[in-house]
């Protein structure tokens, strides 16, 4: 068997240009391209695999270029393609980044086993989305087994994806040591600078480099001479790998899987592991990981929910002390002034199954990014946690209305009727979560950010009695349940915003505004609640 499918010497990975033009790249032509900010998009990137396309390449630039002793990255794709052999002193002639080589020479993302192993191999497969980490044999979140017609590209994502996110599935399919646990995901929260994919890579490439010695002594990896790229070392599938052993930056593989070209078309062919690639199942996703959020009392690495990065997670994640920043998060001078935002990404898994694809874009305008550079993110968590409160206030107001509405007016209502209340509230925070790092960073930015965040209260709280409203259609429909159980759910909710345990602030500016509206047009004070749905 040859060498075949080389990305440092074939153009194998598809890019489009800000001008919508695609054109085809080596390894080494890419990096050329990232240092242009030429690359807008690449068009068979799905989307649960642009973190790890995202991460593998500044993690491959920055081994590539401390191995060189260079803090700048090369301006040439034959610089590039030199740099990177030199990561592979035994396998001068690239078998290291082709996809398909004999057994026991490397291939990439594929470590070296025994000659003719693989023929013993039982799981074949024979499309990159069913070697792709997502579970789809109950097709979750994508159809599986559906790219027939796959290009070399398709295999080289799916590759990534698997070996640089992959979980515990069973006896024998172990997962990746950068997540807390086997049924855990491996999220990423970093910052974006203004600019495409070639601006973030080189932001991320010197955060890497300036972070090396920081990252070696916090986790007690190797300085010099530690594994960087794992796929390197042969694997029976009955060793693990020492944490201690690691380069800082390493690249991870956690399955036994080698790529063949068959009747002109690639597939793959699969076995499963006695142990872990590498032993690090105590540091519970404490690898050192760029991207990776830590949960500085529990010490363990996040592992998000089917939640995604909703409006609580992702405040902790963006100004909260109870997660340590990832050094990706971390603001610089030179990101820029304008058009910075936090992104947040992962998957979340269960036992067996996939639970969704999340991503989360919070905006960094000039306010908040002189915090963040002041390290005064203290500021805007309060903020944020003040209007957290807020929702969960007015949502559980709601909620008692709607059960009211619903049970025809009457205080004792079923299970059946609390669900369907569950379901309006339920919409009425996710509206809130979609827009609510916009309305923080308003009040943030604002002159006056205490009238700011008094005129969001009342725009929440009419934003509740609309969804309010909205439910009177499932509510009764007689006329005398009607009116009771309107008449009921308005004052339930306008009353118990206003009076009695209503949060002070919230009552305040409610009834301020109640009052300038009364001074202007003297009325009753249900027409006030009337006018205020």
């Amino acid at each position: 068997m040859t060498i075949q499918f080389s990305l440092l010497d074939h153009a194998l990975i598809r890019y489009r240009t800000s001008h919508g033009q695609e054109r085809h790249a080596t390894l080494p032509e890419l990096f050329v391209a990232f240092n242009h900010d030429e690359v807008c998009a690449f068009p068979a990137l799905r989307p649960h695999q642009r973190h790890p396309w995202h991460a593998i390449l500044v993690q491959l630039a920055a081994i590539a270029l401390y191995n060189a002793s260079r803090k700048t990255p090369f301006a040439t794709a034959a610089d590039w393609r030199a740099a990177l052999l030199a990561l592979t002193p035994d396998d001068g002639d690239g078998a290291a980044f082709a996809l398909v080589t004999p057994d026991d020479r490397p291939a990439f993302m594929q470590p070296p086993c025994g000659r003719g192993t693989s023929l013993m191999w039982k799981k074949r497969i024979a499309t990159p989305d069913a070697l792709d980490m997502l579970v789809t044999s109950r097709n979750h979140d994508l159809k599986g087994h559906r790219m027939l017609h796959a290009e070399a590209e398709d295999w080289i994502y799916a590759l990534v994806s698997l070996q640089t996110q992959e979980g515990f599935l069973g006896a024998g399919n172990y997962g990746i040591s950068r997540m807390n646990g086997g049924f855990a995901s491996r999220p990423a929260v970093g910052v974006v600078p203004v600019g495409r994919w070639g601006k973030r890579w080189t932001r991320d490439v010197q955060v890497l480099l300036r972070n090396r010695e920081a990252i070696v002594k916090e986790h007690a990896l190797k300085e010099n001479g530690g594994v960087a790229l794992v796929w390197l070392q042969r694997w029976e599938g009955d060793s693990s790998l020492s944490f201690s052993e690691l380069d800082p930056f390493y690249i991870e593989v956690c399955r036994r899987v080698r790529l063949q070209v068959q009747h002109d078309a690639l597939n793959a062919i699969a076995t499963g592991s006695k142990v872990v690639r590498i032993a690090a199942n105590e540091r519970c996703g404490v690898t050192g990981d760029a991207w990776t959020p830590i949960n500085v009392v529990e010490g363990k690495a996040l592992s998000i929910t089917p939640r995604g990065f909703d409006y609580k997670l992702a405040t902790k994640l963006a100004f909260s002390t109870k997660y340590k920043p990832t050094i990706a998060r971390e603001l610089l001078e030179d990101d820029g002034k304008e058009g910075l935002f936090i992104l947040a990404q992962g998957i979340a898994r269960g036992k067996g199954k996939t639970e969704g694809h999340h991503e989360r874009r919070i905006p960094i305008r000039e306010k908040t990014r002189g915090l963040l550079l002041r390290q005064e993110s203290n500021v805007i968590e309060e903020a944020a946690e003040e209007r957290i409160r807020a929702i969960d206030d007015v949502r559980k107001t709601l909620w008692g209305a709607l059960c009211l509405l619903l049970g025809n007016g009457d205080q004792n209502v079923s299970d059946d009727t609390k669900n369907k209340a569950n379901h309006f509230a339920r919409a009425f925070e996710q509206g809130e979560d979609r827009r609510f790092f916009d309305d923080l960073s308003n009040e943030i930015e604002a002159a006056d950010g205490e009238a700011e965040h008094d005129q969001w209260l009342l725009a929440l709280v009419d934003r509740a009695a609309a969804v309010l409203e909205q439910a009177f259609v499932a509510g009764p429909r007689s006329a005398e349940r009607v009116y009771r159980a309107r008449g009921a759910a308005l004052s339930r909710f306008h009353l118990g915003l206003r009076f009695g345990k209503a949060p002070p602030r919230i009552a305040r500016v409610l009834k301020q505004r109640d009052e300038a509206r009364r001074a202007t047009q003297p009325e009753s004070f249900e027409e006030v609640l009337d006018e205020s749905n």
